[in-house]
């Protein structure tokens, strides 16, 4: 199944066309259609997500199970990264992995001592 069929399918459970989505999450129409023959990316995978209270996993295909694991936030993080790095050369997406790694630790620590 396509991210589209997926698509296609919470609009048609949610009684809503895709263009009807289009217009309720703020895209341009026939933005999603896209979606038939690319892989989704980045703001639009993630507001159509957000909108239907799904996991970025479920819409690429990446699993069946559409609910989101309130427990693992680091795994939709995981998801847009790898979607929104995936035109950074190898070397600098590891640098900059390296870099949020830190930046995560800091702020883990800086809530914990809140």
């Amino acid at each position: 199944m396509t991210a589209f069929d997926r698509l296609k399918l919470l609009c048609d459970n949610h009684g809503i066309s895709v263009n009807d989505l289009e217009d309720r999450i703020g895209i341009g129409k026939n933005s999603l259609y896209s979606w038939k023959k690319n892989i989704p990316k980045g703001t639009n995978l993630l507001k159509v997500a957000d909108y239907f209270c799904v996991s970025t996993d479920y819409l690429l295909g990446r699993t069946d199970n559409p609910s989101i694991d309130k427990d693992e936030p680091e795994e939709e993080f995981t998801t847009f990264f790898r979607i929104d790095t995936k035109d950074i050369p190898e070397e600098d997406r590891e640098k900059l992995e390296e870099e949020l790694k830190e930046y995560f630790e800091f702020m883990k620590n800086r809530l914990k001592n809140k």
